[in-house]
């Protein structure tokens, strides 16, 4: 069978109706994971009782099972524990799953970013004054979040693929999609073919603004 050129894109404009969606769910997943990441790093630096091992057990279950048998427990399985999740949406399901899983990547980054930063820092910002908590937002979490950055973008760009196993949701994104019109016309190859240049095309902005903003923080870091 002969690669039908215009065919794919013809998909192109189809497709991307549905990228939206994508980014969506990669903004939101992002979002709640940085809150989340930095919450968890901390607790682990400052060793907070209790709340210490259960962060270690949260990440070394998310970190140690597949981001897809994690996404069928949240949409499948909690409601079956919890009834009044029945109502829960695929969407809802993808987010929380991908926030969930990448926050214990995000924690691990974030946590050495910091420890990363010379601890005289933190014992000049005491001295002068400063609460433990004012001293980790005013000083360390700046210079930690420079460091972190590249890193975490990275994440990104990791979580904006992964939102193609929402699809096995029903979540209308470009993955799900590019399966429907592949089902239909039997051009697996073109449809495929299709999402993965979508998707290539956006991973090289994010990673030229990557570029940019690392630029950037650079230069506001040697003023």
């Amino acid at each position: 069978m002969n690669f039908d050129f215009a065919y794919m894109l013809h998909l192109f404009p189809i497709l991307l109706k549905y990228l939206s969606t994508t980014m969506e769910m990669s903004v939101l997943g992002m979002f709640f994971a940085l809150i989340l990441a930095i919450l968890i790093a901390n607790i682990r630096i400052f060793r907070i009782p209790i709340l210490d091992p259960l962060s270690q057990l949260y990440i070394s279950f998310f970190r140690g099972t597949p981001l897809l048998v994690q996404m069928f427990l949240f949409f499948y399985g909690l409601p079956q524990l919890f009834p009044s999740l029945v109502g829960i949406d695929a969407f809802t399901a993808a987010v929380i799953a991908l926030t969930l899983h990448f926050t214990s990547y995000m924690a691990e980054s974030i946590r050495a970013a910091i420890l990363g930063i010379d601890r005289s820092q933190m014992e000049a910002s005491l001295s002068i004054g400063m609460t433990t908590p004012q001293a980790m937002r005013r000083i360390i979490l700046p210079q930690a979040a420079r460091i972190a950055f590249p890193s975490l973008v990275n994440y990104f760009i990791d979580m904006i693929k992964s939102t193609s196993l929402a699809f096995t949701l029903g979540v209308a994104e470009i993955m799900a999609q590019a399966k429907l019109e592949a089902a239909s016309s039997f051009k697996y190859l073109e449809a495929f073919l299709a999402v993965a240049i979508i998707y290539w095309v956006v991973v090289l902005i994010m990673t030229r603004v990557q570029i940019w903003a690392e630029k950037q923080l650079n230069k506001a870091y040697q003023r």
